[in-house]
């Protein structure tokens, strides 16, 4: 597409250095990474076929029963209209590929409207997770379903996510379930905690704060083609030709999640009235 090879071309920022959960940067500096990786995914096949794994991963637990729309906050790239077509893209900014702006904490659906909500990397960037998963609960119909994708602070991720990606893991910074009094979506900053979804859905710290919702899903997932991808900001391990070693790696891994996952796939359910 003619967009995605000018994005490839034009200067791009480099991720912030050194970064800290507690660090406050512009809300900017998103759509500044969204950006950049958007270079990286023209020039990365490993990456994008990893992705649509990935994708094809959320898409099988998509109920076509359920009433309202698909929804993808923090769409960044767009990337999963590959997978699944029929779902809005949205984010913080407007850029072309996008369908519309949506800010997590105010949300401009009607209580009940959208069937799935679809959130790829975006849940460790929740300053204040549990008023926005507030907001996303009055969205969703009943029965409605938030479909996170994680990064998974196992024993290799957290090595990984520590050394080899510029946002933190913070697996023991204090998390700050619900935004303080006066908060207005518009004061939204950038944030980033890699190990949130971990601690809150795979180590239980978040089990007593889930009030109106089922966890339908919570599936760690070994993925050494995603760590020899190098993701977005880091290089590419080894030649293609590799693929069918790195499958059998995480055949023999999958059994030892804790040690050896690499993402996790969520599914939360809004609880029937």
């Amino acid at each position: 597409m003619p967009f995605l090879r000018a994005l490839a071309t034009r200067g791009i920022d480099r991720p912030v250095p050194g970064m800290k959960a507690s660090t406050a940067l512009p809300v900017s500096q998103h759509n500044v990474e969204i950006q950049r990786n958007r270079a990286a995914w023209l020039r990365k096949p490993a990456l994008q076929a990893v992705y649509r794994q990935f994708y094809r991963l959320i898409a099988a637990q998509i109920d076509p029963a359920l009433p309202g729309p698909v929804v993808e906050l923090g769409s960044g790239l767009g990337c999963i209209k590959e997978v699944i077509p029929s779902c809005v893209l949205t984010d913080l900014f407007p850029n072309p590929w996008l369908d519309r702006q949506e800010n997590c904490y105010q949300l401009n659906f009607a209580a009940g409207e959208v069937s799935h909500l679809i959130l790829f990397d975006v849940w460790h960037h929740l300053r204040f997770p549990g008023t926005a998963l507030r907001e996303f609960h009055r969205v969703l119909a009943p029965g409605g379903r938030l479909i996170l994708f994680e990064p998974a602070a196992s024993w290799v991720g957290r090595f990984v996510y520590h050394f080899f990606h510029h946002e933190p893991v913070a697996v023991r910074d204090p998390i700050t379930w619900d935004a303080p009094p006066g908060f207005t979506a518009n004061q939204v900053d950038y944030y980033a905690a890699q190990g949130s979804a971990t601690r809150l859905f795979w180590w239980g710290e978040g089990r007593d704060l889930l009030a109106g919702w089922r966890v339908r899903e919570m599936r760690p997932i070994t993925s050494f083609a995603y760590f020899a991808s190098g993701g977005f900001s880091g290089p590419q391990l080894g030649p293609p030709a590799l693929a069918g070693i790195i499958r059998g790696l995480d055949f023999l891994a999958a059994p030892f999640p804790r040690i050896f996952a690499a993402r996790l796939l969520i599914v939360l359910e809004k609880e029937q009235p």
